[in-house]
C-alpha cells in the first residue's frame, strides 16, 4: 500500500472484515501501535504499526 498521512479520526477498509459485518475502521490512536475502532459496533481493537499497515486495503476519509 502506498504510504499515506494516517491521522486520528481517518476512516480505513481492512483487508478482513470484523465478526460484526463491517470492515470499516477509524482511527483513534497513532503511534508505535494503532488503536481502531470498528464503525459498526464501536469495538476497539489495537494493534502495532506494522501489522495495520499490512492488513489495511485502503484509506476511505
Amino acid at each position: 500500500m502506498e504510504e499515506k498521512k494516517i491521522e486520528i479520526g481517518t476512516i480505513v477498509t481492512m483487508k478482513k472484515g470484523h465478526p460484526c459485518g463491517a470492515n470499516e475502521w477509524e482511527v483513534v490512536r497513532v503511534g508505535a501501535d494503532m488503536k481502531l475502532k470498528c464503525r459498526n459496533c464501536s469495538r476497539i481493537v489495537m494493534m502495532p504499526r506494522i501489522e495495520f499497515n499490512k492488513k489495511v486495503k485502503k484509506i476511505v476519509e
